[in-house]
Order: C-alpha cells, then sequence, then structure tokens
C-alpha cells in the first residue's frame, strides 16, 4: 500500500513514515508539494495544510486516494475547502500516532465496502434488468406478493429493503422450522415457498409476523388480513411443479425466444422444421417478431 507523506515538518514526517512502514506501508516522503510526481499512484495521502501549494489540484487528481490532511488548527482553508474538494478527514497536530493509524485503516475499509457495494448494486441491475415491477408497492409493512416468476418478488424485496435502509433477513418455508421473529426485529423478513405450507401453518406465520417488517412470496391467490399485490410474469415458460403439453411448451418457446433467434436456428433447437414452425405460428396466432 503506497502513501505519500506531504509534510514540511522533516521529524514527524520521518515518525510517520517508520510508524506506517512497520505497519507494512510503502511511504514516500515529500516536503515541497511542487515535488510530487503526478504520474505515480498512492492509496493514501497525508497532506500537511502547511505547505504552501494548490491543495485542490493534489486532491482532485488524487480523488480515488484516501486523503487526510494533518492541520496546525481548523479553519475554512485548512479543513472545510479541502473536504469539500474531496478530502476524506483531517487529524489535529499534535496527534497520536494511533489515531492517524487507525483513521487510514477505517477509510481503507471504507473504500473496501463501498466497492463492494458498487459491485452488488451492479449485478443486482444486471439480474433484474428484465424485470418490470409496479410503482403501487405497499408502503406499509407486512404485505405478500404473488407472483409465478420468483425474481419479481426478490426486485420488489431489495427495493423496499432499500427505501428502508433494512437488512434483509431471507426465510424460505418449504422446509420451515419453528423461528422466533423477534430476533430478526431490525430486519426487513422475505419469506418465500409460503404457498408450499400448509393452511394452519400459514396461518400461524401471518398471526407471527402482523407487527413485523415483513414480505412474503407465493405463486398461489393467498387470504391475507394485510395487503398483497399480484404480478405474473407474461409468457412465463414453466410454473412451479407443472409440466406443460409438447403445443403449449412450442408456443411459449416461440413466444419468448423468437425476437432472439432466427426461424432457421428456433425450429433447429425446437427439433421441427421451418414450416412445422411457421404451422404452429399460424395455429397459435404468434405474430412474427424479427430477430
Amino acid at each position: 500500500m503506497n502513501v505519500l507523506i506531504l509534510e514540511d515538518e522533516i521529524y514527524l514526517a520521518q515518525k510517520v513514515a517508520a510508524r506506517l512502514q512497520d505497519d507494512g506501508y510503502h511511504t514516500t516522503h515529500f516536503a515541497s508539494i511542487q515535488d510530487i510526481n503526478f504520474d505515480v499512484d498512492y492509496k493514501t495521502i497525508l497532506l500537511s495544510t502547511n505547505l504552501s501549494g494548490d491543495y485542490e489540484k493534489i486532491i482532485k487528481r488524487y480523488s480515488n486516494s484516501i486523503v487526510i490532511l494533518l492541520v496546525t488548527y481548523v479553519s475554512e482553508a485548512t479543513v472545510s475547502k479541502p473536504i469539500r474538494a474531496g478530502a476524506a478527514d483531517y487529524v489535529l497536530k499534535p496527534f497520536m500516532m494511533d489515531e492517524l493509524i487507525r483513521k487510514i485503516k477505517h477509510y481503507e475499509e471504507f473504500n473496501k465496502i463501498k466497492k463492494e457495494n458498487t459491485k452488488i448494486n451492479n449485478y443486482l441491475d444486471f439480474i433484474f434488468s428484465d424485470i418490470t415491477t409496479t410503482d403501487n408497492i405497499p408502503t406499509k409493512l407486512p404485505f405478500l406478493i404473488e407472483t409465478n416468476e420468483q425474481k419479481i418478488a426478490d426486485k420488489i424485496v431489495f427495493q423496499v429493503a432499500k427505501k428502508f435502509e433494512k437488512q434483509i433477513e431471507f426465510i424460505s418455508l418449504k422446509e420451515y422450522t419453528k423461528t422466533d421473529f423477534l430476533e430478526a426485529k431490525d430486519k426487513l423478513l422475505y419469506l418465500y415457498d409460503f404457498h408450499c405450507l400448509k393452511q394452519a401453518l400459514k396461518k400461524s406465520i401471518l398471526n407471527s409476523i402482523e407487527n413485523h417488517c415483513a414480505i412474503i412470496c407465493s405463486n398461489e391467490q393467498e387470504d391475507v388480513p394485510f395487503k398483497k399485490i399480484t404480478m405474473m410474469r407474461e409468457n412465463k415458460i414453466s410454473t412451479l411443479d407443472s409440466i406443460l403439453t409438447v403445443n403449449d411448451y412450442v408456443k411459449q418457446i416461440t413466444l419468448n425466444f423468437q425476437s432472439k433467434y432466427p426461424d432457421t436456428e428456433l425450429s433447429k433447437r425446437l427439433g421441427i422444421s421451418r414450416k412445422s414452425l411457421w404451422e404452429k405460428r399460424k395455429k397459435f396466432g404468434i405474430e412474427k417478431k424479427k430477430a
């Protein structure tokens, strides 16, 4: 981990460098802003505001780095303005070395979590890109989602969790054992596979979560004492525990994939001729869509 120390107090700079090196960091020290080689990247910048020069140039160049100000006194020029420009934090001289190290490690962990969150959010946007939800999501919890597509419920749950700033507790009810929902009182409970339960157990769970932040998912119509939304995905190839007839299978495959494959490829994958595919499309009243 490269750390750039910009400090004109040589003894202080040497003391900071020695401690950082003991902790496994590689350090570079300059006593003047003019000495910096901006072609070199640094993960952390320790910037003394006693130095003369353009702080904002440094902060903007290293916008993806951790910039911690080393200040003699707190003012608009030494703290407020640099932080608005993108500096992460400051320490007031004289400072304890442990406090400086703590701040560096804190922001290292913060940046790591920030990158992970960005990666996860990008992945969620990707996997939910083909799912359209409703704007009329209930604002009061709990509520139930009736759907033939699990991903629809998943997307709604993540939207609600983000809105209420809640951590999600995933609970499958397929192999349900009694759970104390009070243990997750600060989380958003996501209870899925609700349709797998017997009626008596459904009633028991509904009573248990009455005053909890919870969302239930079922692929069947349910009678519940609170709000529910029904969202079905059109042209879904199959539903849970169901077997399609050959004609239904051909129909669903044609509806879902005719915009992705030309007739030659689609008929090949279905194991039928192009003429047969044309006849099936005419029989089912499917309008041909170009790939």
